[in-house]
Parts: C-alpha cells; sequence; structure tokens
C-alpha cells in the first residue's frame, strides 16, 4: 500500500528518541496541528502529520473532503460509520508505524494522536496495534467499530497509558461520547480524563496538559 502523504516535523537535534503520529479531523489536514509543536517542547521527537484520503462524506452532502472514513449519519446508531474506510485507513496508519521502526525507531517509541475523526482513528488503531505502543492521545474523540473491539483488541495494548481531551460544550462530538471512549479503557491502564470550557477545538490549558503527558510519557 502506498504511504499516505505527510507533513513531517524531524528532531531539531541529531538524534531521534521518538515519534508521534498525529491524525486530523474531518476536511481538515495534516498542517492543522503543526503550529502546536513548539509549545510542546519536545526537540528529540518526530511528528508525524499525514493527510487522510480525499473521499465523499455522505453527512456533508456527499462533498469530497479530507477523510478517514465515511460518516452515514449524524444519528448516533450501529455502523454510521464506513467500517471499510476505517480498515483501510488503520491499514494506512499501520504503514506509517513500520516506517517509522524502519527508520529507526523501536514501536514502544511511537506514540499515536488524533482529533476528532482523527482521535477516534487513533485509538481505533492503537488498541488493535500488535506491538507495544508508548501511548494513544485522544482529541475531542470517541468510539468507532464497537462490535469488534473485544475481539481485537492487542494484549500488547492492554496497558498502553492514553490521554483524552474534550471540551464540555462540544457541539460535533458530545462530551459524553468522549468520557464513554474513556470509560471503555479506563481499567488496568494509566488513562487520564480532562475536560476544558471550550467547543470542538483545542485550548492554551489543553496544550499545557498535553505537554506534560507527552513529557512524561517520551522522558
Amino acid at each position: 500500500m502506498e504511504l499516505l502523504p505527510c507533513l513531517e516535523i524531524e528532531p531539531r537535534t541529531e538524534k531521534t528518541t521518538g515519534s508521534i503520529i498525529w491524525m486530523h479531523g474531518l476536511g481538515a489536514s495534516g498542517n492543522d496541528f503543526e503550529p502546536i509543536v513548539p509549545h510542546l517542547h519536545l526537540p528529540n521527537i518526530r511528528f508525524v502529520f499525514p493527510h487522510a484520503p480525499q473521499i465523499p462524506v455522505t453527512i456533508n452532502a456527499g462533498y469530497v473532503m479530507p477523510a478517514w472514513y465515511d460518516i452515514l449519519t449524524w444519528e448516533r446508531v450501529p455502523k454510521r460509520e464506513n467500517a471499510a474506510h476505517i480498515r483501510r485507513s488503520q491499514e494506512q496508519i499501520g504503514d506509517l508505524i513500520k516506517r517509522e521502526v524502519e527508520r529507526g525507531v523501536p514501536e514502544d517509541r511511537i506514540l499515536l494522536a488524533g482529533f476528532s475523526q482523527g482521535a477516534a482513528m487513533a485509538l481505533h488503531t492503537g488498541i488493535r496495534h500488535p506491538n507495544k505502543l508508548l501511548g494513544i492521545m485522544v482529541l475531542s474523540g470517541y468510539l468507532i467499530v464497537e462490535d469488534t473491539i473485544d475481539a481485537e483488541i492487542a494484549a500488547a495494548n492492554t496497558s498502553t497509558p492514553m490521554f483524552f481531551g474534550h471540551g464540555r460544550q462540544d457541539d460535533v462530538v458530545p462530551t459524553d461520547r468522549g468520557k464513554r471512549a474513556h470509560a471503555r479503557f479506563a481499567e488496568g491502564r494509566e488513562s487520564v480524563w480532562k475536560d476544558y470550557p471550550m467547543a470542538h477545538q483545542v485550548s492554551p490549558q489543553e496544550i499545557a496538559d498535553i505537554r506534560q503527558w507527552l513529557h512524561a510519557r517520551f522522558r
């Protein structure tokens, strides 16, 4: 499978001690979170911001836009997301993990992150990845393909640390969806839940909390 195009920010030092693969939200691009990188103070870490494929999105009148998968309805019903698209994106993210390993970064020094639809993909992929990852960061995210989690969760990542951040006024992904995702994986692992007085976005306080959590992971 051809690798997804990515925006990459190389470490500011000679030695790469880890990688963060960070997925953007629906209709956005890998450029979205580039401005946050200087605020995280991780000079030895490679940031990989992949661009999702351009596909028609049903809930947006079929317009073609960057998306990790099609969303079929606004209703919170089973199978509201296109599972085949999710599996394809999971494979593509897995290929990016493999490339980091080929570039000399062990899998247990690779962290998956995402925002909104990208956060759903980071969580979906991370818990199913066969080898131990450093962590999973879920910003304004939610659960997808829930009916296969018990069968597909990888033993290697049953204790992988997680960070969940969400806006209390989020009208795109309601806060209870994020809390439900956090609760699903809170037992048996270090799992942080933070909510903020904001909508579907990130805030300076969330960035500060992310920085603290990432520094603990990459110490």
